[in-house]
């Protein structure tokens, strides 16, 4: 039976002056796309910057544009495929559309490759106080977010938190004044990990999930202590459970329960959504949902606890 082909889509999504057609023409000029035949550009967006016809011709682009979420459709998107069948796809998508929509409205055999975020850091926290559900969205697909125009004096580490709580699977990387790449940001924790027994405060939640999943390393052997709620997935180990909080991504709606698996040999005795102090050791394992290694933990003791004065987690 004959195999359609399968053609590459790269999304580059951001609000505008975000820095996504400038990464777009650094990624050509760099000549990541020289090779191979026709590609096309689709841009959902007019910046101040236009990336030249030279540039465009030479990586054997042809670009087509969008000005109404509502043009991008499977009948326009097929229209391309047929016309012209590029190899390869780019699209320059508006950061304030639904990406649902595009993910939607692509032809079978256009297969996303790789999504990738910019932001202004100069205007993110602006966004996140004011357009927080737009702002957090734009991450839910993302394998790479780029802050752009970043300085010392921001607090990058709360960027990268709020930016991976929407999507743990995403690379954060950050792009100084200088054009330099630092990847060295450090979270300032608000527990000492070198502790015996490393207590987590109900505040700190949120801080410590996030840090255990990007520094697995740092806390293998480490115990902890915690207040946690008891979720037991239907498909766990009979010794296994979830010791977790409801954490917050953007919105009331976005509410989603958090934790890490732990082997504990009562589990048959807890009482799904009971809150319980859990003393355990981290180790790691590898996860599929996320391609690499995650945290989990292994009990040392479980007692109950009364419930947190705040039920829900905040990341930022």
């Amino acid at each position: 039976m004959f195999k359609k082909r399968e053609i590459p889509v790269y999304i580059f999504t951001g609000f505008l002056e975000s820095g996504k057609t400038s990464f777009i023409e650094e990624t050509l000029k760099e000549g990541q796309f020289e090779e191979g035949g026709k590609k096309a550009l689709i841009i959902c967006e007019e910046g101040e910057i236009e990336i030249s016809d030279e540039l465009l011709e030479k990586n054997k682009f042809r670009t087509f544009h969008f000005e109404n979420e509502e043009e991008v459709t499977v009948e326009a998107l097929s229209k391309i495929e047929r016309d012209m069948k590029p190899e390869t796809v780019i699209v320059e998508w508006n950061g304030t559309w639904d990406q649902n929509n595009l993910i939607e409205a692509l032809p079978d055999q256009w297969l996303i490759g790789e999504t990738i975020t910019t932001v202004d850091a100069t205007t993110y926290p602006t966004y996140l106080a004011n357009m927080k559900m737009m702002m957090i969205n734009q991450f839910q697909y993302s394998d790479l977010i780029c802050f752009n125009r970043c300085s010392e004096d921001m607090d990058l580490a709360s960027y990268k938190r709020t930016s991976r709580a929407k999507n743990r699977r995403a690379q954060v990387i950050f792009e100084m004044n200088d054009g330099q790449i630092n990847n060295n940001i450090k979270e300032e924790l608000p527990y000492d990990i070198n502790s015996p027994v490393i207590e987590v405060e109900d505040d700190d939640f949120g801080i410590w999930y996030m840090d255990c999943f990007d520094n697995v390393e740092n806390y293998k052997g480490k115990v902890f202590k915690f207040k946690g709620v008891v979720y037991k997935p239907k498909k766990a180990k009979e010794d296994v459970f979830v010791p977790g909080r409801f954490a917050m991504t953007c919105c009331a709606a976005d509410i989603q329960f958090v934790g890490f698996p732990c082997k504990y040999e009562g589990v048959s005795e807890l009482k799904e959504k009971q809150v319980v102090w859990v003393t355990a050791e981290m180790g790691s394992a590898f996860s599929k949902s996320y391609g690499q290694e995650a945290p989990v933990l292994r009990a040392k003791a479980i007692e109950p606890a009364e419930a947190p004065e705040e039920e829900v987690v905040y990341f930022g």
